[in-house]
C-alpha cells in the first residue's frame, strides 16, 4: 500500500493552522527535540527548507533513500519533496522555512540557480573559504531572524540570496542521487519546471510540455510524481497559484488587472481559481495577508 505523505507548512502543524510568512527560523533542536529527533516523512507545497547543521550527526531521507549527515552542510529542500531526517541529540543548526514565491529566483527558473534549487541538495561547507562564509552567512541570517530587530527585511534577504548563490557554486549542480536513471528523471523534471516558468502564463497543458520534452504526458506525470510528490497539472497549478499571491501582496494592481498579467481572459474565472486553490477570493486574501504583514 502507498504511503501518505502529510503536508505541513512547519512540520507537525498542518496547513492553515499558521499565519502566512516568508521566512520563519528556529534551532533544529528547537522542533526535533519533541519528535524524539526523527521527523518522519512530509512535504510543503508553498515552502522551500534550508537546513544549516553545524554539528551532530544523523540521515536525510529524500523519498525512500537516506544520506548521512557530515557536517557542517547546507540542506536545501524544494517545495513538494517528500523528506524527513533523523538526528542525534547533539545536533545543532538551524531551519530556514521560505515561501517559495517571495524567492528571488524560484526554484526550476530557468537559470543555473533557479535548476540548483529545484533538486535536493547537501552542500558540504568545509574546505574552502566560500564553504565557511556560508556557514558563517547562515549562522549569521539565524542570528538576525532571533533579534528582531527594526530594518532587518532586506538583510534576510541579503543573507538568503548570498548563501543559496554560494551554495550553488560549491555543490556545482549535482543531483543528489547517484543513480544514472534517477540523474536523468531529475534533468527532465528540472527542463519541465523551467519550462514552466516561462510558460504559466499562457496557461499551457501538462500534454504541452510533455511533447516539449518528448516524453508521454503519462511518463511526464510518473517522474514529475517521483521527485517532487505531485502531478505535472498540479506543479503547474502551484506555479500559477503563488504566482498570483506574490503579485496580490506585492503590487498595487487591482484584482481584474492581476488577473490579466497572469492570462485569465475573465477576471471571474481567476476568482473561482484562486478561491478553488487556497479557499479564500482574490481580494480576501489579499487583506488578510497585507494586514499579517503591517502586524
Amino acid at each position: 500500500m502507498k504511503r501518505t505523505v502529510p503536508t505541513y507548512e512547519l512540520y507537525g502543524e498542518e496547513t492553515g493552522e499558521r499565519p502566512a510568512f516568508w521566512l520563519h527560523c528556529e534551532t533544529i533542536p528547537s522542533r526535533s527535540s519533541l519528535y524524539h529527533w526523527e521527523i518522519e516523512l512530509h512535504r510543503h507545497l508553498s515552502f522551500f527548507q534550508i537546513l544549516y547543521i553545524a554539528s551532530g550527526s544523523g540521515d536525510t531521507v529524500f523519498g525512500d533513500t537516506a544520506h548521512p549527515i557530515r557536517p557542517p552542510v547546507m540542506i536545501t529542500v524544494p517545495p513538494a519533496l517528500s523528506h524527513g531526517f533523523r538526528f542525534s541529540q547533539d545536533i545543532d543548526g538551524f531551519v530556514f522555512t521560505v515561501l517559495a514565491s517571495h524567492l528571488r529566483v524560484s526554484p526550476g527558473e530557468r537559470s543555473r540557480l533557479g535548476a540548483w534549487m529545484a533538486t535536493p541538495r547537501m552542500t558540504g561547507l568545509d574546505g574552502s573559504d566560500d564553504g565557511r562564509y556560508v556557514a558563517l552567512t547562515l549562522a549569521r541570517l539565524g542570528a538576525e531572524w532571533e533579534a528582531n530587530r527594526s530594518h532587518r527585511t532586506d538583510l534576510l534577504d541579503a543573507y538568503l540570496t548570498s548563501a543559496l548563490t554560494l551554495g550553488a557554486r560549491l555543490d556545482e549542480a549535482r543531483p543528489v542521487a547517484d543513480d544514472a536513471a534517477d540523474t536523468e528523471n531529475e534533468r527532465r523534471v528540472e527542463h519541465f519546471l523551467g519550462l514552466v516558468q516561462q510558460h504559466h502564463r499562457a496557461h499551457k497543458p501538462a500534454a504541452f510540455y510533455a511533447r516539449e520534452l518528448g516524453l508521454s504526458p503519462t511518463h511526464l506525470n510518473r517522474i514529475t510524481r517521483s521527485i517532487t510528490g505531485q502531478s505535472a497539472h498540479e506543479v503547474i497549478t502551484r506555479k500559477l497559484t503563488d504566482e498570483a499571491r506574490r503579485e496580490l501582496v506585492f503590487t498595487r494592481g487591482s484584482v481584474q488587472e492581476i488577473s490579466f498579467r497572469l492570462g485569465f481572459a475573465d477576471p471571474a474565472y481567476f476568482s473561482r481559481f484562486f478561491l478553488r486553490q487556497t479557499g479564500m477570493t482574490p481580494r480576501a486574501w489579499r487583506l488578510a495577508e497585507r494586514a499579517k504583514l503591517g502586524a
